[in-house]
Protein backbone atom coordinates (compact mmCIF):
# COMPACT_ATOMS: atom_id res chain seq x y z
CA UNK A 1 0.00 0.00 0.00
CA UNK A 2 1.48 3.71 -1.27
CA UNK A 3 1.83 5.68 2.31
CA UNK A 4 1.50 9.65 1.86
CA UNK A 5 2.44 10.56 5.02
CA UNK A 6 1.70 14.24 6.58
CA UNK A 7 3.02 16.00 9.47
CA UNK A 8 0.30 18.78 10.39
CA UNK A 9 2.05 21.52 12.37
CA UNK A 10 5.48 20.34 11.38
CA UNK A 11 6.99 23.90 12.42
CA UNK A 12 5.56 24.18 15.81
CA UNK A 13 7.54 22.43 19.24
CA UNK A 14 6.06 19.19 18.83
CA UNK A 15 6.02 19.05 15.10
CA UNK A 16 9.83 19.84 15.52
CA UNK A 17 9.93 16.71 17.31
CA UNK A 18 7.79 14.63 14.77
CA UNK A 19 10.03 15.54 12.31
CA UNK A 20 13.34 14.14 14.58
CA UNK A 21 11.47 10.90 15.57
CA UNK A 22 10.29 9.76 12.33
CA UNK A 23 14.00 10.03 10.98
CA UNK A 24 15.58 8.48 14.35
CA UNK A 25 13.26 5.63 13.75
CA UNK A 26 13.27 5.52 10.12
CA UNK A 27 9.32 5.19 10.05
CA UNK A 28 8.53 4.19 6.34
CA UNK A 29 6.70 6.01 3.80
CA UNK A 30 6.32 6.77 0.30
CA UNK A 31 5.54 10.61 0.13
CA UNK A 32 5.98 12.61 2.84
CA UNK A 33 4.31 16.16 3.20
CA UNK A 34 4.84 19.11 5.83
CA UNK A 35 1.84 21.22 6.51
CA UNK A 36 1.40 24.48 8.62
CA UNK A 37 -0.29 27.37 8.77
CA UNK A 38 0.05 30.60 6.00
CA UNK A 39 2.90 32.02 7.67
CA UNK A 40 5.11 29.11 7.19
CA UNK A 41 3.67 28.44 3.83
CA UNK A 42 6.38 28.63 1.11
CA UNK A 43 9.33 28.28 3.00
CA UNK A 44 11.68 25.25 2.86
CA UNK A 45 12.49 22.28 5.04
CA UNK A 46 15.34 19.86 5.51
CA UNK A 47 14.35 16.14 6.34
CA UNK A 48 16.23 13.22 5.86
CA UNK A 49 18.74 14.53 3.24
CA UNK A 50 16.25 16.51 1.13
CA UNK A 51 14.64 19.54 0.93
CA UNK A 52 10.36 20.30 1.53
CA UNK A 53 8.47 22.85 0.37
CA UNK A 54 5.86 23.53 3.68
CA UNK A 55 2.55 23.16 2.52
CA UNK A 56 -0.61 26.03 3.79
CA UNK A 57 -2.87 24.03 5.48
CA UNK A 58 -6.12 23.90 3.76
CA UNK A 59 -8.56 21.15 3.00
CA UNK A 60 -7.50 21.10 -0.89
CA UNK A 61 -4.00 21.23 -0.17
CA UNK A 62 -4.50 18.09 2.03
CA UNK A 63 -7.01 16.14 -0.78
CA UNK A 64 -4.22 17.21 -3.71
CA UNK A 65 -1.61 15.24 -1.58
CA UNK A 66 -3.42 12.09 -1.31
CA UNK A 67 -3.15 11.71 2.07
CA UNK A 68 -3.48 8.14 3.56
CA UNK A 69 -1.50 8.83 7.25
CA UNK A 70 -0.80 11.78 9.15
CA UNK A 71 0.38 13.28 12.39
CA UNK A 72 -1.49 16.21 13.89
CA UNK A 73 0.64 18.71 15.96
CA UNK A 74 -2.36 21.01 15.74
CA UNK A 75 -4.09 23.18 18.14
CA UNK A 76 -7.40 21.89 18.97
CA UNK A 77 -9.41 24.62 17.68
CA UNK A 78 -7.77 23.30 13.47
CA UNK A 79 -7.52 19.82 14.48
CA UNK A 80 -11.41 19.81 14.69
CA UNK A 81 -11.75 21.99 11.40
CA UNK A 82 -9.40 20.09 9.45
CA UNK A 83 -9.24 16.01 10.86
CA UNK A 84 -12.56 15.17 10.60
CA UNK A 85 -12.05 16.20 6.77
CA UNK A 86 -8.76 14.35 6.06
CA UNK A 87 -10.76 10.97 7.88
CA UNK A 88 -13.90 11.20 5.65
CA UNK A 89 -10.85 11.05 3.16
CA UNK A 90 -9.83 7.83 4.20
CA UNK A 91 -6.62 9.15 5.58
CA UNK A 92 -5.46 7.41 9.37
CA UNK A 93 -4.81 10.17 11.65
CA UNK A 94 -3.09 10.11 14.91
CA UNK A 95 -3.77 13.59 16.96
CA UNK A 96 -2.09 14.78 19.58
CA UNK A 97 -4.11 17.64 20.48
CA UNK A 98 -7.33 17.41 22.93
CA UNK A 99 -9.99 18.11 20.16
CA UNK A 100 -11.29 14.62 20.26
CA UNK A 101 -9.75 12.73 23.76
CA UNK A 102 -12.87 12.27 25.58
CA UNK A 103 -15.07 11.51 22.48
CA UNK A 104 -16.82 7.73 22.76
CA UNK A 105 -15.86 7.01 19.25
CA UNK A 106 -12.31 7.64 19.48
CA UNK A 107 -9.69 5.45 21.13
CA UNK A 108 -7.63 7.39 23.24
CA UNK A 109 -3.86 5.51 22.94
CA UNK A 110 -1.09 4.50 25.10
CA UNK A 111 0.74 1.89 23.29
CA UNK A 112 2.25 0.66 26.47
CA UNK A 113 -0.68 0.49 28.12
CA UNK A 114 -3.89 -0.13 24.99
CA UNK A 115 -2.47 -0.33 21.67
CA UNK A 116 -4.93 -3.20 20.74
CA UNK A 117 -7.79 -0.32 21.61
CA UNK A 118 -6.73 1.62 18.20
CA UNK A 119 -9.13 0.73 15.63
CA UNK A 120 -11.34 3.63 12.84
CA UNK A 121 -9.27 6.72 11.17
CA UNK A 122 -8.65 8.77 14.08
CA UNK A 123 -7.16 7.84 17.18
CA UNK A 124 -6.08 10.47 20.16
CA UNK A 125 -2.94 10.44 22.00
CA UNK A 126 -3.46 11.70 25.30
CA UNK A 127 -2.41 14.94 27.10
CA UNK A 128 1.72 15.07 27.91
CA UNK A 129 1.59 14.41 31.72
CA UNK A 130 -1.31 11.90 31.61
CA UNK A 131 0.90 9.66 29.11
CA UNK A 132 3.77 9.39 31.16
CA UNK A 133 1.95 8.99 34.60
CA UNK A 134 -0.08 6.40 33.04
CA UNK A 135 2.85 4.44 31.55
CA UNK A 136 4.23 4.95 35.18
CA UNK A 137 0.71 3.61 36.75
CA UNK A 138 0.28 0.37 34.45
CA UNK A 139 2.32 -2.38 36.50
CA UNK A 140 1.07 -1.10 39.65
CA UNK A 141 -2.63 -1.37 38.35
CA UNK A 142 -1.84 -4.88 36.78
CA UNK A 143 -0.45 -5.90 40.03
CA UNK A 144 -2.58 -4.70 42.67
CA UNK A 145 -5.37 -2.69 41.06
CA UNK A 146 -5.97 1.24 41.57
CA UNK A 147 -8.94 2.98 44.46
CA UNK A 148 -7.59 6.53 43.92
CA UNK A 149 -5.10 8.32 42.86
CA UNK A 150 -3.30 11.87 43.78
CA UNK A 151 -1.28 14.03 40.88
CA UNK A 152 1.18 16.91 41.48
CA UNK A 153 2.41 17.88 38.28
CA UNK A 154 5.40 20.14 37.59
CA UNK A 155 5.16 21.08 33.99
CA UNK A 156 8.39 22.53 32.07
CA UNK A 157 7.45 25.16 29.93
CA UNK A 158 7.95 23.01 26.43
CA UNK A 159 4.61 22.37 27.23
CA UNK A 160 3.27 25.80 26.03
CA UNK A 161 4.95 25.36 22.56
CA UNK A 162 7.07 28.03 21.86
CA UNK A 163 5.32 31.20 23.59
CA UNK A 164 6.06 29.62 26.82
CA UNK A 165 9.88 28.52 26.02
CA UNK A 166 10.50 32.40 25.03
CA UNK A 167 8.95 33.52 28.28
CA UNK A 168 11.30 31.95 30.54
CA UNK A 169 14.23 33.06 28.42
CA UNK A 170 12.47 36.57 28.52
CA UNK A 171 12.33 36.10 32.64
CA UNK A 172 16.20 35.20 33.04
CA UNK A 173 16.76 38.58 31.15
CA UNK A 174 14.56 40.50 33.08
CA UNK A 175 12.47 41.16 29.75
CA UNK A 176 8.71 41.09 30.95
CA UNK A 177 6.47 37.86 30.03
CA UNK A 178 4.03 38.50 26.95
CA UNK A 179 2.47 34.94 27.44
CA UNK A 180 2.04 33.50 31.26
CA UNK A 181 0.11 36.04 33.43
CA UNK A 182 3.47 36.19 35.81
CA UNK A 183 6.76 35.59 35.21
CA UNK A 184 7.78 32.40 34.97
CA UNK A 185 11.76 32.92 35.51
CA UNK A 186 12.83 32.40 39.16
CA UNK A 187 8.90 31.63 39.67
CA UNK A 188 5.83 28.69 40.23
CA UNK A 189 2.85 28.96 38.64
CA UNK A 190 0.09 26.84 39.76
CA UNK A 191 -2.22 27.58 36.78
CA UNK A 192 -2.19 25.59 33.22
CA UNK A 193 -4.43 26.04 31.13
CA UNK A 194 -7.97 27.91 31.97
CA UNK A 195 -9.79 27.88 35.09
CA UNK A 196 -13.46 25.51 35.48
CA UNK A 197 -16.11 26.91 37.43
CA UNK A 198 -15.18 24.59 40.89
CA UNK A 199 -11.75 25.85 40.69
CA UNK A 200 -9.38 23.29 39.08
CA UNK A 201 -8.12 24.04 35.59
CA UNK A 202 -8.89 22.17 32.44
CA UNK A 203 -5.33 20.58 32.51
CA UNK A 204 -5.85 18.92 35.65
CA UNK A 205 -9.32 17.69 34.60
CA UNK A 206 -7.75 16.23 31.39
CA UNK A 207 -5.84 13.95 34.05
CA UNK A 208 -8.25 13.11 35.84
CA UNK A 209 -10.99 12.56 32.76
CA UNK A 210 -8.07 10.57 29.87
CA UNK A 211 -6.76 8.27 32.84
CA UNK A 212 -10.12 6.56 33.64
CA UNK A 213 -10.76 6.05 29.83
CA UNK A 214 -7.03 4.91 29.24
CA UNK A 215 -7.62 2.28 31.94
CA UNK A 216 -11.18 1.84 31.02
CA UNK A 217 -12.15 2.04 34.79
CA UNK A 218 -14.12 4.96 36.24
CA UNK A 219 -14.06 3.93 39.74
CA UNK A 220 -11.04 5.11 40.24
CA UNK A 221 -11.03 8.06 42.43
CA UNK A 222 -8.22 10.78 41.03
CA UNK A 223 -7.59 14.48 41.70
CA UNK A 224 -4.93 16.43 40.56
CA UNK A 225 -2.95 19.90 40.52
CA UNK A 226 -0.68 20.89 37.87
CA UNK A 227 2.26 23.76 38.30
CA UNK A 228 4.23 24.94 36.12
CA UNK A 229 7.46 25.59 36.79
CA UNK A 230 10.76 27.24 34.98
CA UNK A 231 12.79 24.26 33.50
CA UNK A 232 12.01 23.86 29.91
CA UNK A 233 11.84 20.24 28.85
CA UNK A 234 10.50 17.67 30.78
CA UNK A 235 7.77 17.32 33.30
CA UNK A 236 7.92 15.60 36.78
CA UNK A 237 4.58 13.98 38.57
CA UNK A 238 4.22 13.38 41.72
CA UNK A 239 2.11 10.61 42.07
CA UNK A 240 0.60 9.07 45.60
CA UNK A 241 -1.61 5.88 44.81
CA UNK A 242 -3.98 3.84 46.91
CA UNK A 243 -4.29 0.66 46.01
CA UNK A 244 -6.69 -2.26 46.41
CA UNK A 245 -4.80 -4.83 47.37
CA UNK A 246 -1.79 -4.75 49.73
CA UNK A 247 1.92 -4.92 48.53
CA UNK A 248 5.60 -5.06 49.86
CA UNK A 249 8.33 -2.66 48.55
CA UNK A 250 10.28 -5.71 46.78
CA UNK A 251 6.88 -6.31 45.32
CA UNK A 252 6.55 -2.63 44.12
CA UNK A 253 9.92 -2.49 42.90
CA UNK A 254 9.84 -6.03 40.72
CA UNK A 255 6.94 -4.35 39.02
CA UNK A 256 8.38 -1.00 37.88
CA UNK A 257 11.78 -2.93 36.96
CA UNK A 258 9.70 -5.06 34.52
CA UNK A 259 7.19 -2.97 32.78
CA UNK A 260 7.57 -1.72 29.04
CA UNK A 261 8.99 1.31 28.97
CA UNK A 262 9.75 2.41 32.53
CA UNK A 263 13.23 3.31 33.69
CA UNK A 264 14.20 3.25 37.58
CA UNK A 265 16.36 5.50 38.65
CA UNK A 266 15.76 4.98 43.01
CA UNK A 267 19.17 5.06 45.02
CA UNK A 268 18.63 7.63 47.31
CA UNK A 269 21.61 6.91 49.48
CA UNK A 270 23.54 8.18 46.33
CA UNK A 271 21.32 11.08 45.31
CA UNK A 272 19.89 9.06 42.28
CA UNK A 273 16.45 9.61 41.38
CA UNK A 274 14.93 11.34 38.25
CA UNK A 275 15.15 14.98 37.04
CA UNK A 276 14.42 16.84 34.14
CA UNK A 277 17.67 17.85 33.46
CA UNK A 278 18.67 13.50 32.67
CA UNK A 279 15.78 12.19 30.90
CA UNK A 280 15.24 15.24 28.09
CA UNK A 281 15.83 13.35 24.74
CA UNK A 282 14.58 10.37 26.35
CA UNK A 283 12.16 7.73 25.36
CA UNK A 284 11.47 6.30 28.65
CA UNK A 285 9.29 7.43 31.17
CA UNK A 286 11.52 7.26 34.68
CA UNK A 287 10.92 6.49 38.09
CA UNK A 288 11.74 7.23 41.59
CA UNK A 289 11.26 7.97 45.21
CA UNK A 290 9.38 4.79 45.46
CA UNK A 291 8.70 4.57 49.16
CA UNK A 292 5.50 3.34 51.04
CA UNK A 293 2.56 6.39 52.01
CA UNK A 294 2.42 5.26 56.03
CA UNK A 295 -0.99 7.47 55.84
CA UNK A 296 -2.52 4.73 54.39
CA UNK A 297 -3.87 1.16 53.96
CA UNK A 298 -1.98 0.70 50.49
CA UNK A 299 -0.68 3.50 50.35
CA UNK A 300 2.54 4.51 47.50
CA UNK A 301 4.45 7.29 46.73
CA UNK A 302 6.64 7.97 43.48
CA UNK A 303 8.05 10.38 41.17
CA UNK A 304 7.75 9.90 37.40
CA UNK A 305 9.48 12.31 34.66
CA UNK A 306 10.23 11.49 31.13
CA UNK A 307 10.40 14.54 28.28
CA UNK A 308 6.95 16.35 27.40
CA UNK A 309 7.28 16.70 23.93
CA UNK A 310 8.87 13.43 22.96
CA UNK A 311 7.44 10.65 24.72
CA UNK A 312 4.50 12.96 26.15
CA UNK A 313 3.72 13.89 22.89
CA UNK A 314 5.80 12.89 19.28
CA UNK A 315 6.86 9.73 19.99
CA UNK A 316 3.63 8.51 21.70
CA UNK A 317 1.75 9.49 18.50
CA UNK A 318 4.55 7.66 15.93
CA UNK A 319 4.50 4.58 18.48
CA UNK A 320 0.86 4.54 17.31
CA UNK A 321 1.30 5.10 13.62
CA UNK A 322 3.90 2.34 13.54
CA UNK A 323 1.17 -0.16 14.50
CA UNK A 324 -0.88 0.94 11.37
CA UNK A 325 2.48 1.01 9.06
CA UNK A 326 3.33 -2.35 10.38
CA UNK A 327 -0.40 -4.10 9.60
Amino acid sequence: MMINLAVLGATGLVGQKMRKILRERNVPFDHIFFFASKNSAGKKLYFKDAWYNILELTKDNLKQCGITHALSALDSPLAKEFLPYLAELGAIIVDNSSAFRMDDDVPLVVPEINLDAVEGNLIASPNCSTIQSVVALKPIYDAFGIKRIIYTTYQAVAGSGINGVEDLVRGDYNIANTFYPHPIAHNLLPHIDDFLDDGYTKEEMKMVNETRKIFNDQEIAITATAVRVPVFESHMVSIVVETKEPFTMDQVLEAFQGAQGVIVEDDVAHNVYPMPLNTAGKDEVFVGRIRRDHSVANGLNFICVADNTRKGAALNTIQILEKFITK
